[in-house]
């Protein structure tokens, strides 16, 4: 029996050789909230479940070669992950801006979960003026949050930051806190979303180990949600439900984070 393709979300992002993070995370989290990833890499990257040892950016011409090899595919949401140097990134821009009105979630990798530092003061710079204006929905979590306002000198004060974000074009900011719980919530992961409508919160039980994709995992799945025609809130909070389902039945390496399962709904286990 022939099926109709599922709304396609055309994915920019880094190759993660553990499907952890990266393009292969992307993919099952689109498939998994209903949708059809297109990838076109960013970077690829010699890394394991401990870190990431080295980034080798994309030949930005590949990159739109890719996409305009991919004509024939209505593009109903974009999806934008590691960008690693300047050529990348306006590579990207480039890309995006081939596609006006089509949402865009974007999660500014800057740090990898064990540590390595994946972005420079520059280029974060050229990230908020080139890109946050074409953004729907960052995802930070707390530290990208940070990194990315540095002019804000309130410790803690994440609502200050997103606003700054808000008023730099992009259209809300959804604040992870997986990562760096909030002050006094340390059982708790909170979720914010800031947009100029409306704040909302989500808490969710922290799960006792630390996992290496939970970023990608929430960012795509929100972009498959968006490319289905969800309104954003009801996004935010799918996406979410399928992030931690994800990390709540996630695979044990055999050193270092956890693997999320995004396919816990299909598993026989």
């Amino acid at each position: 029996m022939q099926l109709p393709l599922p709304p396609t979300v055309l994915v920019l992002a880094g190759h993660d050789p553990t499907g952890g993070a990266g393009l292969i995370a992307d993919s099952e989290a689109v498939a998994g909230c209903g949708g059809w990833a297109l990838t076109v890499p960013t970077a690829t990257t010699v890394q394991n479940c401990h870190n990431v040892a080295r980034v080798l950016p994309a030949d930005p011409d590949a990159m739109q070669a890719m996409v305009e090899a991919l004509g024939d595919f209505p593009i109903a949401a974009i999806k934008l992950g590691l960008l690693a140097d300047e050529a990348t990134l306006m590579a990207a821009e480039r890309i995006i801006r081939r596609f006006p009105g089509v949402p865009v979630v974007a999660d500014p990798v800057l740090k990898a979960g064990g540590g390595a530092d994946l972005s420079t003061a520059a280029l974060r710079r050229l990230y908020v003026d080139r890109l946050l204006p074409l953004v729907d929905i960052l995802t930070p979590n707390r530290f990208e949050l940070a990194a990315l306002t540095p002019e804000i000198d309130a410790a803690d004060d994440d609502t200050a930051r997103a606003v700054a974000l808000i008023s730099r074009g992009c259209q809300a900011v959804l604040v992870t806190g997986t990562d760096d719980p909030l002050p006094g919530n340390p059982d708790l992961v909170v979720h914010t979303l800031h947009s100029p409508d409306t704040t909302r919160q989500w808490q969710w039980p922290r799960l006792p180990h630390r996992y290496h994709g939970s970023g990608c995992t929430l960012a795509s799945a929100l972009a498959a949600r968006m490319a289905v025609g969800e309104r954003l809130s009801t996004a935010c909070e799918q996406a979410q439900h399928f992030t931690w389902r994800a990390l709540s039945h996630a695979y044990v390496p055999p050193g270092g984070q956890y693997l999320p399962n995004r396919l816990a709904r299909s598993s026989r286990f």
